[in-house]
């Protein structure tokens, strides 16, 4: 005799194939021709090759099996276990009833047309609908509130195998499943997972021991995949259970707020030390909710703080998830085994780290990044030295047309020879935007030649590392620094939003500074500069805020570039590399989120606004401790001696600093 399973190359699938693979029988996997390659996956664990893939469709009438395949498999089928199904809230109706409800109808024949002796559905928790109070694994026709097309569906599968299969048959309704309980093994994002880059964000904005304040909410019933597969297969091979239903679940679960807690604490990331029960809305009236969620302002919120963290939608509607799952049957049938539903605060971390190593979406941002600039103009000033050089050099492997700007043609023409052999397209233009005029001509110049700017990367900067006392009097260090840092790039902006708010597309990243949430002291005209554009930005993004074009601001922290080598003591300073720079940026042309800076910058900015006296206070024990350069001073004698020599070497006390405050400027 021997096993058929339906949806052997799904996640679930896949360790179910790897339990029935102890045992002796062979496997006739039923798989799509174009996902025969899946079987690899089976190779270490099958050397006997006891694995037959049956080429067909659950969508297909029969399978689309053939006469001589029914044939052959003809009174040959101990077990049929049907898994094949769409597992997702976002797929549209018309597709979950085709594989849902036509794929289930066409199991059932099939197994009945083999001689199969017993018929295993895999049905979900999504049977029961919105049930509030506790489901039995003998209730089924007491589903509620049935009207998402994803519930419905998995209740109408599960009613055709109840009403209309005369062979033996075992329904087994999993919780939502997630990673192997010992490797965190999943092969997609969905349930809990749609939180963890929410959760990443908030350990990479604030330490760990900040509490933040988050939901409760209703039930997630996590239950990890070895869980239940081994549960099922035991069930499947046991004696008397014909005709009922198991619930593979957790009888105990987590509100979702104790979950996410669970998971920021295993990925090193603040827990909500206070949670709001958003059953608390319930005693709002419907049709006020139904009123305010239909403004469009709020709706337009909720889309955008929802597409930042990556969280469909639809996940929202099941935030009060009102449902517990009895599972007594379940737990007789498991008696005496050693299979049992381990805590999750136990294999939580397993669960983050698999996720955080092979399904964090910031691991694909090359791929993500091909796709995001393909055929677009992106248009990078600084394009001949440090951060804009490093970009330019990342964005030349794709397929996007670079518009390079710097004031030095020649260079230029150095680099876009460099890149030549690379597969994005180059055009090169020299100018110094500190000259306004020069900077509306080369703006008319690019629309005339390439119509449009898709994304402009605001990067030519100037930085002044000098104290307000030695500035008292180069007042044209101000002027200057703001010439190019705020007017130079408020030109080009102006010059190409036209043309994206027309277009209704469009993206403008400015690289702005740690030093502006830090308030950086030796820093006040670029600090200066670089604020007056980000306040520029903030106002821009609320007027262009329904048009398409996006705004991001990058506070970069301190990179090792030509414009801070005149300052030696950086020398010994921790710094970002002009390519991890490029790669920030890279992550922010992908993502488009409104800021991109590092831990370090939002948690003193946080602090600032918290305690402002003791960052004051902070910095200016580092003013004190690193003092101005002898080109700051304006002492031509000691820049003399300072010149073609090893700058002097930091104390310890300044090595401390500098380490605590990696990537600020000092």
């Amino acid at each position: 005799m021997a096993y058929f399973v339906t949806g052997g190359t799904g996640f679930i699938g896949k360790f179910l194939i790897q339990e029935l693979l102890k045992r002796e029988e062979p496997i006739y996997v039923l798989v799509r021709e174009q996902s025969l390659h899946k079987l690899a996956y089976f190779e270490k664990h099958d050397p006997n090759q006891r694995i037959k893939p049956v080429v067909g469709n659950i969508c297909d009438s029969q399978f689309g099996l053939s006469d001589k395949q029914y044939k052959e498999l003809q009174n040959q089928i101990s077990h049929f276990y049907h898994l094949a199904a769409i597992y997702d809230l976002q797929t549209d109706a018309t597709s979950q009833q085709k594989a849902n409800v036509d794929g289930t109808q066409h199991a059932v024949m099939v197994a009945q047309a083999l001689g199969a002796q017993c018929f295993h559905m895999v049905s979900s928790i999504a049977a029961a609908g919105l049930y509030r109070g506790i489901f039995r694994e003998d209730m089924f026709e007491e589903a509620e509130q049935l009207n998402h097309p994803y519930f419905a569906t998995k209740h109408h599968a599960e009613k055709i195998v109840r009403d209309t299969c005369e062979i033996p048959y075992r329904i087994y309704r999993p919780g939502m499943v997630i990673g192997h309980s010992e490797t965190g093994e999943i092969d997609k994002i969905d349930g809990p997972y749609y939180f963890f880059k929410m959760i990443q964000k908030f350990r990479k904005s604030l330490p760990s021991w900040v509490p933040t304040i988050g939901i409760e909410g209703g039930y997630l019933n996590l239950v990890p995949v070895d869980y239940v597969v081994r549960a099922m297969d035991h069930i499947s091979h046991q004696p008397d259970l014909d005709g009922q239903c198991f619930h593979l679940t957790d009888p105990k679960p987590h509100k979702i707020g104790e979950a996410l807690n669970i998971f920021a604490d295993a990925g090193h990331a603040p827990k909500m030390a206070v949670r709001l029960d958003t059953r608390l809305l319930n005693y709002i009236p419907p049709y006020v909710r139904q009123m305010i969620s239909s403004l469009p302002p709020i709706r337009r919120i909720k889309s955008a703080v929802l597409s930042d963290w990556g969280i469909p939608e639809e996940v929202m509607s099941f935030m009060n998830y009102p449902t517990k799952f009895d599972n007594r049957a379940t737990r007789k049938a498991l008696e005496g085994t050693d299979i049992q539903l381990p805590p999750l605060k136990k294999y939580a971390g397993y669960i983050w780290d698999y996720w955080e190593r092979n399904l964090d979406p910031d691991l694909f941002i090359a791929k993500n990044l091909q796709e995001q600039v393909q055929h677009k103009n992106i248009l990078i000033t600084g394009a001949t030295s440090g951060i804009g050089l490093a970009l330019a050099k990342r964005l030349s492997s794709t397929q996007a047309h670079l518009i390079l700007v710097a004031r030095n043609q020649s260079n230029l023409e150095e680099i876009q020879a460099a890149l030549s052999s690379q597969t994005a397209t180059i055009s090169t233009y020299s100018c110094d935007l500190t000259n306004m005029d020069d900077t509306d001509a080369l703006v008319q110049t690019i629309l005339e030649k390439h119509e449009r700017v898709d994304i402009l990367v605001n990067n030519a900067g100037r930085s002044i590392r000098r104290s307000i006392e030695n500035s008292a009097d180069r007042f044209h260090d101000y002027t200057r620094t703001m010439q190019l840092n705020y007017f130079g790039c408020l030109k080009l902006i102006m010059g190409f939003l036209p043309g994206m708010s027309e277009q209704q597309c469009g993206h403008i990243i400015n690289i702005s500074s740690i030093g502006v949430l830090t308030n950086a002291p030796r820093f006040s005209a670029y600090v200066a500069s670089k604020a007056a554009l980000e306040a520029f930005t903030r106002c821009a993004a609320a007027e262009y805020s329904d048009t398409g074009v996006k705004f991001t601001t990058v506070n970069m922290p301190l990179v090792k570039t030509p414009m801070i080598a005149p300052t030696r003591i950086y020398d010994y300073f921790p710094t970002l590399s002009p390519e991890q720079a490029a790669n920030m940026i890279a992550k922010g042309i992908v993502d488009r989120p409104k800021r991109v800076a590092t831990r370090l910058g939002i948690a003193i900015q946080v602090l600032y606004y918290i305690f402002p006296r003791v960052t004051e206070i902070l910095f200016n024990f580092t003013f004190r401790m690193f003092k101005d350069s002898a080109a700051a001073k304006g002492d031509k004698e000691a820049l003399k001696k300072e010149s073609g020599n090893q700058p002097k070497e930091l104390s310890s006390e300044q090595i401390a600093i500098s380490q605590f405050m990696r990537g600020i400027h000092l």
